[in-house]
């Protein structure tokens, strides 16, 4: 396999400019910039996962690309253990060829979706695979599974090469997002970016006969114990400001994970009239349409990426 031609892709990474960290790094150099990523393909796993929403894992499974770095650096995230830019990931690199051969043998086994998890900083590295696994006659339904703190201009360039979008939208309180994530300017980026996702695909989520999304967007939000007036405004501002017809997967899962333990509300789980309450906004503003988890779901997320099957037992 020869797939040398696609990696002009990975040139725009001499000034890298691809999220709203703008950050102008070499990442042909050891100047990193905030994620610290480089110009390969760091990927901490390729995996059969279940644990999406219905219509993103459906009965087989999505093959789901595990990208190391993150442009956030949330203190409750659960997959710190690949997404902490302070680690050194150089062992999770991977050749082309590698990644190409693991997507193709979950592919072969009938599974025909494939999610690129935290992707924001690996735009370049996600159009090569998809044009190398295209070349070899794959066309599977792509999935752009972000935290959403995406660039406009990085999203107008997926548009017609990304099937699905699957976006976070975290925080409207800026104050927030700066203290738990380190980007204060969240709420206006994320917004911006639900926007262009939204004029790509508009609010219809096509699903095929064997129950998988074709196209469409599903946007995510994780309550977190303690904040549910950030949770009421982020359900407001989808309701509003985009449309209530937006497909939405409402989150239980959280979990103190990662350095949560530092902010008090977080060191616990989400509370059953906590999560009643933003469910409660949901039908009051007309958003009927999307997922609601069960408040047991937080002792089903819990990934460790130093097994082999980061959402299972191995």
């Amino acid at each position: 396999m020869d797939f040398s031609s696609f990696l002009s892709e990975l040139k725009i990474l001499h000034n890298c400019s691809l999220c709203p960290r703008s950050c102008h790094a070499d990442r042909f150099t050891e100047n990193r910039g905030y994620c610290k990523a480089g110009t390969g393909f760091s990927i901490s796993s390729i995996y059969t996962h279940r644990g999406e929403e219905p219509v993103i894992s459906g009965s087989k499974g999505i093959c789901n690309v595990f990208f190391t770095h993150c442009n956030l650096q949330c203190i409750y995230c659960q997959n710190h253990q690949i997404s902490n830019n302070r680690l050194d990931h150089r062992s999770d690199e991977m050749t082309l060829e590698e990644v190409v051969r693991q997507i193709a043998r979950i592919l072969d086994t009938g599974i025909n979706i494939v999610g690129f998890v935290s992707p924001s900083h690996m735009i370049p590295q996600v159009k090569v695979i998809i044009r190398a696994m295209e070349s070899l006659g794959y066309h599977p339904t792509w999935v752009y599974n972000t935290n959403g703190y995406d660039t406009v201009e990085t999203l107008r360039e997926l548009d017609g090469i990304i099937d699905v979008y699957l976006p976070d939208f975290k925080y409207m309180d800026p104050e927030l997002a700066g203290r738990l994530s380190d980007a204060s300017d969240y709420p206006r980026v994320a917004g911006a970016a639900l926007r262009e996702m939204l004029r790509q695909k508009g609010t219809t989520l096509q699903v095929n006969d064997a129950g998988y999304a074709e196209s469409g967007i599903l946007v995510r939000h994780l309550v977190l114990p303690g904040y549910v007036e950030n949770s009421i405004q982020v359900i407001r501002y989808m309701a509003t400001e985009l449309s209530p017809r937006l497909h939405v997967g409402l989150m239980s899962q959280y979990y103190p994970a990662y350095q949560a333990s530092l902010v008090p509300s977080l060191s616990r789980s989400l509370t059953r009239k906590e999560y009643a309450r933003v469910v409660a906004t949901m039908e009051e503003l007309g958003m009927s349409r999307g997922f609601i988890q069960g408040l047991g779901s937080f002792d089903h997320y819990r990934p460790d990426f130093n097994k082999n099957h980061p959402f299972e037992e191995d």
